[in-house]
């Protein structure tokens, strides 16, 4: 048989798209030609296979025209996932496997010139499209990523460590190739501890609150205060993934070749330099790739030194930190990732760093405290649910501070509250839609008319009311209040300051 089809896969966003590859072998003049809208690295697949037969001893037919099509033309394919199948569609039509076997299989895998099987990325967008389609294929892959794709429930995972054991079970009378296992969910473990951080009882409590409703929360104080250290506590504080969103976090990061099996389930924690670009924020390029939002998913991202980000990085946050979600479009695609991270964030008040310090005088002037503070837009800072200052603990009274709150106990009330959340209305506070806010977040006589109060009094957006809102609601369910009262309000109001010094 001169031709053979291959079922296999390629990466288009965090989809994985079918691609068919049909080899065919013609008399004529020894070529090697590959279409199909194939990138660089796909092209020089070329060589590998070449390599990987004959070193594994396996024939190559050199002496014929052969044409690789990967179909369909006008879907890009890009990476090495393709070597597998080409070498599998040239022996099958080459006669040397049976191309019956091949019908009831998706693969992909690099090839070493050795003929070894080297990881792919998105081996979980793979595994979590093919059962999707529901085209009752089983799914082939090198041992490490099925051992990745394994953890999608409902999907027959095979794996393999070389190209000789494929083509050994891929015989008439062959074996089949071993099924992948996933391995066990490990506890999440290591993880710092609230109970360090002595005092500033204001910015945990902040803390636990973000973490109970989902809300971005923003730090600002002297350099040294702690605002790093309670950023980094976020994730500890932050109830379990279940398997559905631990899948979606884990398909994200597996597209980018990011993901750990041994953090499977853990929320995953990104904290890029200042000197991120937006494409490194948002996602990007050619193909489109995920950016640290979209890394983020289901997790924390941290942004410290805020106003040292370019601002186009930070303008590029504000729709995705509204609608969870990031749409890239170029001219020739478009590329669509989940983004529903927290924000959470730090910065100085000042260039100096030292505005509001107790103990250090501040040398900046006022033009320029507003400069640095005005590198954050409004509409950005709209978009940031709590704003809490971390002052100064001067080293005296720091040293005689008993340590703080374990973070096993906030979690335990950050879970009951987020529980309450989801029994009630089926989502976090922060992602409670307007249209829910009436019936979800009904406030007591008095403290509506404070709310209504404070928003006229400091010139709130409707955007702003809304947040403050679902902070207040927040603040209820960790008291276990069905209605929203005025402490709660209050509390809420205090939560969402003006910057230091920028009136």
């Amino acid at each position: 048989m001169s031709l053979a089809t291959v079922h296999s896969r390629t990466l288009d966003g965090l989809a994985a798209a079918p691609v068919t590859v049909e080899v065919h072998l013609a008399n004529g003049l020894p070529s090697f030609t590959v279409v199909g809208l194939a990138d660089t690295e796909v092209k020089e697949a070329r060589e590998r296979v070449r390599a990987a037969l004959a070193n594994s001893g396996l024939g190559f037919p050199g002496n014929k025209r052969i044409t690789v099509n990967l179909a369909p033309a006008d879907l890009p394919k890009e990476g090495g996932r393709f070597d597998l199948p080409m070498a599998l569609g040239l022996l099958a039509a080459n006669g040397q496997i049976d191309p019956a076997r091949l019908a009831g299989l998706e693969c992909a895998g690099e090839l070493s010139l050795a003929g070894e099987l080297r990881p792919v990325r998105g081996a979980l967008a793979m595994a979590l499209a093919l059962r999707q389609a529901g085209a009752g294929r089983e799914l082939l892959l090198p041992e490490a990523s099925a051992a990745e794709a394994a953890l999608v429930d409902g999907l027959v995972v095979r794996r393999a460590s070389h190209l000789l054991d494929v083509v050994a079970a891929l015989q008439p009378e062959g074996e089949a190739l071993p099924r992948a296992a996933a391995l066990p969910r490990e506890a999440q473990a290591g993880l710092p501890d609230l109970a360090d951080i002595k005092g500033q009882a204001a910015p945990k409590r902040a803390l636990e609150i973000a973490a109970a409703g989902g809300h971005s929360l923003l730090m600002v104080g002297p350099p040294g205060t702690g605002k790093s250290m309670l950023a980094q506590r976020l994730a500890g504080l932050l109830p379990a993934l279940d398997d559905e969103a631990a899948l979606e976090s884990a398909a994200v990061l597996s597209l980018a070749g990011h993901f750990d099996i041994s953090r499977w389930g853990q929320r995953p924690v990104r904290s890029p330099h200042h000197s991120a670009s937006s494409v490194a924020l948002v996602g990007g390029g050619s193909p489109p790739r995920p950016g640290e939002i979209s890394l983020a998913q289901h997790g924390v991202l941290f942004l410290d030194e805020l106003p040292e980000f370019p601002r186009a990085a930070l303008e590029a946050l504000r729709e995705p930190l509204e609608t969870g979600r990031i749409l890239i479009s170029r001219a020739a695609r478009q590329a669509e990732f989940p983004a529903r991270f927290q924000l959470v964030a730090a910065m100085n008040p000042c260039p100096c760093g030292h505005l509001g310090n107790p103990l250090r005088a501040c040398r900046c002037s006022p033009d320029q405290v507003a400069r640095y503070q005005g590198r954050l837009s409004g509409p950005f800072l709209d978009r940031i649910d709590l704003l809490v200052e971390v002052p100064v603990i001067p080293p005296r009274e720091l040293q005689d501070l008993a340590p703080g709150e374990p973070s096993a106990a906030v979690a335990r009330r950050v879970a009951a509250a987020r529980e309450r959340a989801t029994a009630r209305q089926g989502t976090a506070n922060a992602q409670l839609q307007a249209q829910g806010l009436g019936t979800h977040a009904v406030l007591e006589p008095a403290a509506k008319a404070l709310l209504e109060r404070s928003a006229e009094k400091l010139g709130w957006s409707a955007r702003s009311f809304h947040r403050v809102l679902r902070v207040a609601r927040t603040v209820a369910d960790l008291a276990g209040a069905e209605l929203i009262g005025t402490a709660h309000v209050a509390e809420a109001i205090q939560l969402r300051r003006a910057l230091p010094g920028a009136a």
